[in-house]
């Protein structure tokens, strides 16, 4: 239980850093970060305090769906924008085109690491993720249906408030997934407890009860 709650801690505090250096690289972001970018230019609020409020609203969707948030859901709204707009505060400007892609790559693969953290850790789905699974239970939509709906709707909006579109939407797009599938199983916490449950199921002895 240790391990799970600070690799949830961490892993939704590296999230927002890695979503910090997506938008410092200024090559443009993921759709969410598209969005809450967008409503910062119109409000004068801060990047990741629009996405904290973001969030909550999202979790506010939930109701109708029937999701039920969990201790992940919560600390993840107020843990993944905070973190960005920390980073954002003390980040050194960018400049060039090779800092700028690096920086870019660099979120990215933050971003990745952090999704297999806490989602690794157990302890319920982010309130974006959550929402797309509430409707596929609900609608009977298929995930990936789900997830283009949503992600498409809140990019287009986020880009006509003036929101960063650009390379980096798009390499965020085709590298996230790969990297998370790398990653998650490295870092889940039911996967890494497996071998010491094999190792106890292969000590037992003849004529035991089995433990399939």
């Amino acid at each position: 239980m240790t391990r799970r709650v600070i690799q949830l801690f961490v892993g939704l505090v590296l999230y927002g850093v890695g979503c910090a250096m997506t938008v410092e690289a200024g090559l443009g972001v993921d759709p969410w970060t598209v969005l809450a970018e967008g409503l910062s230019i119109h409000t004068g609020i801060g990047i990741g305090w629009i996405a904290n409020i973001l969030g909550f609203f999202v979790l506010l969707l939930w109701i109708p769906l029937r999701q039920k948030p969990g201790v992940g859901t919560i600390a993840n709204i107020l843990l993944v924008g905070t973190s960005m707009q920390v980073v954002l505060w003390v980040f050194p400007p960018i400049s060039g085109v090779v800092a700028q892609f690096a920086v870019l790559l660099g979120g990215i693969v933050t971003v990745a690491i952090a999704s297999g953290l806490y989602i690794g850790a157990h302890f319920g789905p982010g309130p974006r993720d959550g929402l797309m699974t509430g409707m596929h239970k609900r609608l009977g939509w298929p995930i990936w249906t789900c997830r283009a709906l949503v992600e498409l709707t809140v990019l287009g909006i986020g880009w006509l408030l003036g929101g960063t579109v650009g390379i980096g939407t798009v390499l965020f797009a085709f590298l996230i997934g790969p990297l998370v599938h790398i990653a998650l199983p490295l870092l889940d916490t039911r996967r890494t407890a497996l071998p010491a449950e094999s190792a106890g199921d292969q000590a037992t002895p003849v004529g035991s009860p089995s433990h399939s």
